[in-house]
């Protein structure tokens, strides 16, 4: 089922699934596995190429080496830039941690506070995609096997995606949006 909110068409799976990211048991592959980059708005490239130096150390070296030589982003197959990738498998902005979880250097540096900007918001909004319409904005929820221990997190949480995706959800359509979105939720009684 769909629901529209202004320019939104909203896929009702943001309510009815439940997901909350678990890092213990995934170890943060959706950024390492996948067929492409992490899809990039063209202010957001703007915004990393600007700030690369101060992001810099918080990357791997092979990411840092992909990006001097490759560049921030390449097109993907719809012409769309997205980040670039080491070995064409993990993205370039890719750090691990002592436990060897795949966590975002873009992210890192926002945090440490040394960049004003978070990572890119298709990351932020994951599982959730946007897809841009010339009229509309299409939000659906994307399943993918390696996000199934997220899924069952949720599950047991009793979390829907769109609230574990309130910060992000915020960030990229207001607070009004978020308010609207609960109270479809209530209407809905999943």
């Amino acid at each position: 089922m769909l629901i529209e909110i202004d320019d939104k068409i909203i896929s009702t799976e943001i309510f009815s699934k439940k997901f909350v990211c678990d890092l213990s048991a995934c170890k943060g592959a959706c950024c390492i596995e996948g067929d492409g980059g992490a899809p990039l708005k063209l202010e957001e490239v703007t915004q990393i190429e600007k700030h690369f130096e101060a992001i810099k150390p918080f990357m791997e070296v092979k990411g840092i080496e992909a990006v001097e030589k490759n560049g921030v982003y390449y097109l993907d197959a719809e012409k769309e830039p997205a980040t670039n990738l080491v070995n064409n498998k993990e993205c370039a902005f890719v750090y691990f941690d002592s436990s060897k979880t795949a966590k975002c250097s873009i992210e890192k540096a926002f945090r440490e506070g040394v960049i004003p900007f978070n990572k890119p918001i298709s990351c932020h909004l994951y599982p959730i995609r946007v897809k841009e319409f010339d009229d509309y904005k299409a939000l659906n929820f994307e399943e993918w096997k390696i996000c199934e221990p997220a899924c069952a997190c949720g599950s047991k949480l009793d979390v829907p995606v769109y609230r574990f995706l309130k910060e992000p959800l915020i960030r990229a359509f207001g607070e009004r949006f978020y308010e609207e979105l609960q109270i479809v939720e209530s209407e809905l009684n999943y």
